[in-house]
């Protein structure tokens, strides 16, 4: 997850890149906040999950951020910091639409709850504002959690179909998201405050085709009791999102293609045409085309619905958006059971990012669903996740997933929803086990256990004193400690012939920087 730091102290922003990167974090550092909104608003912006913001800072200050930010509806969090922590400080800027306040020079624990209470709060507004958005029928592409450069592309085009009325369909398997695409469309064009009406053409039976979508008049047919108005007349004046159009029967196929034509539809049993004003969005997990030149669909109307096609690609296509789309999840998920789950293990997200995902996102959601509920914990880790488990092999865990579509992010080497102490962070362990190199310092001995710390030091003492050709004054500088207690150690260690030694070896040796392996 990406942290970006606003402050013009270049002092305390290496403190907190430091903190931030041994945590588990991405940190971006700006000095002013100019600089911060034009990231925030700009394409880039959508990569941040949380800011943390100096307050008082020249020209543009923390309060002016936080002023400009809610007037671009911006809605990332932010952290503010400030060596002055009086209450009317604190007041301000909770007001101004901060999330948390602390003060300079804070601690690398308090920094920790307060980014994960952020990154919590922010998760479950998120997902209240998108079922608030599409309850309302406004849903739209802020709305969709995504870091996926294939779904960016998906997204720029749904934006020009928005500004629209153009015919949209929306290919792509099942549970990709292809009804979220189409809301969003709706929810971004002009027909927002009209009705959005989502039909599963899958789901309707052969025989109703016809009056669910079109209407029928009272006794037209048995059992019909009352007048019925269909969807299209329902969804007139905004969105009628027809799902899994290749399901349509024949019969109704017929009927469809006129009433996008005309603008015009006729209920069954009555005498006259009723005139709409939809719009079509449709969408389908079918090759439609294969099914045109097989006859089973209508070439006419596929070419009336297939003016604006978009396909949104499968899940394991997108690899970048699994740490997302599972943060979004948990929080969720951890709030409707009752849960505290503070994250998701760098090895578990590996092993999501292996799996193939026939049921793309949908099947995402139900297995995380099933990992918080499994979670006796307040972490999520391999145990969670016991059937996908079962079928990626444990060696692709630690590599690098093969998925054609695009590269991996760094978050998948961070633990995901609230982020760790670096200490219990997968990759941590990991890098300390790793093998040394020539020009590192192995933290284990021949038989695999962890080397004293006594021998250690001598061998990193040794190193500085070889590495900076004899010169004992640096040598205690770089290792941070007196030249009298350097030379303490130097004794306890029985390392006092390297404080006598000729510096002829040393200037023969390569002065390469020292590994921690």
């Amino acid at each position: 997850m990406a942290i970006l730091i606003v402050d013009d102290d270049p002092v305390q922003c290496r403190l907190l890149e430091n903190m931030l990167q041994k945590s588990g974090y991405e940190a971006i550092v700006l000095d002013n906040g100019d600089a911060a909104l034009t990231l925030l608003g700009g394409a880039d912006g959508a990569r941040i999950d949380c800011v943390i913001l100096d307050l008082v800072m020249p020209n543009l200050d923390g309060l002016g951020v936080l002023a400009r930010l809610r007037q671009a509806s911006i809605n990332v969090p932010v952290i503010v910091q400030t060596a002055h922590g009086g209450i009317d400080n604190v007041v301000s800027a909770m007001r101004a639409g901060a999330i948390d306040f602390v003060v300079k020079p804070v601690g690398v624990e308090r920094l920790q709850v307060s980014l994960r209470n952020a990154l919590t709060t922010s998760a479950l507004e998120g997902e209240l504002s998108r079922i608030k958005h599409s309850r309302s029928g406004t849903l739209g592409f802020n709305d969709i959690i995504t870091k996926s450069p294939a779904m960016a592309a998906v997204v720029r085009m749904a934006e020009k179909a928005a500004a629209s009325t153009i015919p949209v369909l929306v290919a792509g398997e099942s549970g990709v998201g292809k009804e979220l695409i189409a809301r969003a469309i709706h929810g971004s064009g002009e027909r927002r405050a009209k009705p959005f009406i989502a039909v599963n053409c899958g789901a309707m039976p052969e025989n109703l085709v016809e009056s669910i979508l079109f209407g029928h008049e009272k006794g037209s047919f048995t059992g019909a009791t009352e007048r019925h108005v269909g969807k299209f007349v329902e969804a007139s004046g905004g969105t009628l999102f027809l799902d899994e159009v290749g399901e349509l029967p024949a019969a109704a196929q017929v009927k469809l293609l006129r009433a996008i034509q005309e603008g015009e539809v006729e209920p069954v049993g009555a005498r006259k045409t009723i005139k709409v004003d939809v719009r079509i969005v449709s969408a389908t997990n079918r090759d439609l085309i294969a099914d045109v030149k097989a006859g089973r669909f209508r070439e006419d109307l596929f070419y009336r619905l297939h003016v604006f096609p978009i396909t949104v690609p499968p899940l394991r296509e997108r690899p970048a958006d699994i740490p997302a789309l599972s943060r979004h999840f948990l929080a969720r998920f951890a709030a409707e059971e009752g849960k505290r789950i503070r994250l998701i293990t760098a090895e578990a997200l590996h092993m999501l990012a292996a799996f193939h995902w026939p049921g793309n996102i949908r099947q995402l959601e139900n297995t995380l669903f099933r990992a918080v509920v499994l979670a006796e914990g307040d972490t999520i880790g391999l145990p969670e996740f016991p059937q996908v488990s079962a079928q990626v092999q444990v060696s692709d865990l630690g590599a690098t997933p093969n998925h054609a579509g695009e590269p991996l992010v760094p978050d998948f080497d961070q633990p995901v929803a609230l982020p760790a102490p670096f200490e219990d962070h997968p990759a941590a362990a990991t890098a300390m086990a790793a093998p040394a190199s020539a020009d590192a310092l192995p933290l284990l001995d021949a038989a695999g256990e962890v080397r004293p710390l006594e021998e250690l030091e001598a061998e990193l003492i040794r190193y500085a004193i070889t590495h900076y050709r004899g010169q004992m004054s640096e040598v205690a500088r770089r290792l941070q400690i007196g030249r009298s207690t350097l030379y303490r150690k130097l004794d306890a260690l029985g390392l006092n012939s390297e404080r006598n030694e000729t510096d002829s070896e040393a200037v023969a040796a390569e002065r390469q920087p020292l590994k921690i392996a």
